[in-house]
């Protein structure tokens, strides 16, 4: 081989050495690059939270914490922070790693699992299923094929007219019944719940004697409810529009001076008006299974109230007014992001003998410090005493309370 053959072989392998290593450090700076994008500052990574057989998509922060992400889920499925489980490739994420650490990158998939009794509502929020029983739904399935329409012969009618009580529940009603609006100021009671009605209409307000309204189980939104006309019903004692979809409350309840009974349970109320505080006749408020995240003050004024209900709930703390409520007797806030209570609970509420705190932050410990702790506690045993000496309730009733035995 000459010199010059030589020289240009060796030439030529010095520059494929040199292509070679070129490559390869362009492919280090590629994955480097690939690793170190999600990280630069303002840039977001986008995920995807698979729960309940749906998928959630976020787009969050590759800085934040595990246990932010977890909170931000909350508000979306009803589940507390402590109750999610969160699984990225078959491993289950850490609170405290940053969602850089746990390697979670655009477009990755996570699995949320719940741990039982810890949701705050019924199931995930973001399936828009019907609020009404599966049961129901299944029945009145049946029914639409079987039943056109609801026929009111005259006889009905006139018993309505006469004891004042018009019953039409699992009727398969639509709409109300143009007969009954003949009843007027006779109509004492209406009930149709359980049916497909999806108005209640401003001529409502013409039974102006009705004491006792039933529309729980419906198809009722906000802006299919004329508030006008039920805020005109001043003799009004009971209103009952559970299993719906209203996510409002408006100022107009307080209209209802009369009120006794309230039932907004199994809604997508967020919160309660400031005017429940002018239903000063209330004795049982019944709010469980919402969304609402903070109770008004003014709770305070409905001193006749006996029982409250914000179980399932996402509300994290009740007003120090709770404790002017001195004939409470019944308090169920299970499921709840409470952590404490109002400080004077035990010691004005003297009434009260029921405590529903199961799956919230508070532990019987911590109740034991409060004032009043022991008259409380000794009015919960008698209770149930009395409840074993007529065999009103099995033992299984003595779970009541916050997640450890009393």
């Amino acid at each position: 081989m000459t010199s010059e053959l030589l020289c240009f072989v060796i030439l030529e392998l010095i520059e494929s050495e040199c292509e070679a290593k070129s490559k390869e450090e362009s492919e280090e700076r590629k994955i480097e690059m690939e690793v170190e994008a999600p990280t630069m500052a303002g840039s977001t990574i986008k995920l995807t939270v698979k729960f309940g057989g749906n998928s959630i998509p976020l787009s969050v922060s590759p800085d934040v914490t595990v246990k932010d992400l977890k909170s931000l889920l909350q508000p979306i499925t009803n589940v507390l922070p402590r109750g999610q489980k969160l699984i990225f490739k078959g491993k289950v994420l850490e609170d405290t790693s940053t969602l850089n650490q746990s390697k979670l990158g655009d477009g990755a998939k996570i699995m949320l699992m719940a741990s039982q009794g810890l949701h705050q509502g019924e199931g995930p929020v973001l399936k828009e299923a019907s609020t009404r029983p599966i049961s129901r739904a299944v029945v009145s399935d049946k029914a639409e094929h079987t039943k056109p329409g609801l026929l009111v012969d005259k006889n009905r009618t006139d018993r309505w007219k006469a004891t004042g009580v018009i019953a039409l529940a699992q009727a398969n009603l639509k709409e109300i019944p143009e007969e009954v609006w003949e009843c007027g100021s006779r109509a004492r009671v209406l009930d149709v719940s359980e049916n497909f009605i999806s108005e209640v209409p401003a001529r409502i307000s013409s039974f102006d004697s009705i004491h006792k309204l039933f529309l729980q189980g419906n198809a009722l939104s906000d802006e299919s409810i004329q508030w006008e006309g039920i805020a005109s019903l001043k003799r009004l004692m009971l209103l009952s529009i559970s299993h719906n979809n209203l996510t409002v409350l408006p100022s107009e309840v307080g209209s209802l001076t009369s009120l006794k009974q309230l039932d907004v349970a199994n809604n997508k109320l967020t919160s309660l008006p400031n005017e429940i505080g002018l239903l000063t006749q209330l004795e049982i408020l019944k709010a469980n299974n919402n969304r609402i995240s903070s109770v008004p003050e003014s709770i305070g004024n409905c001193s006749f109230l006996m029982e409250v209900d914000l179980s399932a709930n996402i509300v994290s703390e009740l007003p120090e007014t709770f404790t002017k409520l001195r004939n409470l007797k019944t308090l169920e806030v299970n499921n709840t992001g409470l952590k404490t209570l109002p400080l004077g609970l035990f010691k004005m509420c003297l009434q009260l003998s029921t405590l529903g705190l199961h799956n919230t932050e508070i532990t019987v410990e911590f109740l034991r410090q409060f004032e009043g702790w022991d008259d409380f506690d000794e009015r919960r045993r008698t209770k149930h005493q009395k409840q074993l000496d007529f065999r009103v309730v099995g033992s299984g009733r003595f779970d009541e309370g916050a997640d450890k035995s009393w």
